[in-house]
């Protein structure tokens, strides 16, 4: 039991620095877009989606860290079914329609609870991001009057 968990803490791990360089990133080039800085709708909007977009991107790729650890050690069938599994797992969905063996569920708990922080430092990060997408309109708008 304690390998497992060991793994499951490996995986968090994987999943947290995936987390912070993707988080990173895209810090670094929502401060350059354009649309920031002028505060126009369409601009802000677009910063949004593309924030959205690559944060889901992420937790995509948690996910199938995830699933490719539970194919490689025979928790589940085949990577369509990690996968699925995975993706219901740390989204805390919880089907039920597939489980992990009994001596692996704790891997899975280990799983929902990273998708819960995962989720909790994305939604941080977007508010970030309204934040700033805000204040330029603010600024855009009082600069013209």
């Amino acid at each position: 039991m304690l390998s497992r968990l060991l793994s499951a803490w490996l995986l968090m791990a994987i999943c947290v620095a995936v987390h912070a360089v993707g988080v990173t990133t895209a810090l670094r080039r929502v401060k350059r877009w354009p649309g920031l800085i002028d505060g126009r709708f369409w601009p802000s909007t677009w910063i949004l989606v593309g924030v959205a977009g690559w944060t889901i991107l992420l937790h995509m790729l948690e996910i199938v860290v995830w699933a490719v650890f539970y194919t490689w050690t025979q928790g589940m069938p085949d990577i369509q079914s990690a996968i699925y599994f995975s993706a219901v797992t740390y989204t805390t969905t919880g089907y039920g329609d597939l489980v992990l063996p009994v001596t692996w569920r704790l891997v899975g708990a280990v799983e929902a609870l990273t998708g819960i922080l995962m989720c909790g430092w994305s939604t941080g990060f977007f508010f970030t991001v309204v934040n700033r997408v805000l204040a330029a309109r603010s600024g855009a708008e009082s600069q013209s009057q």
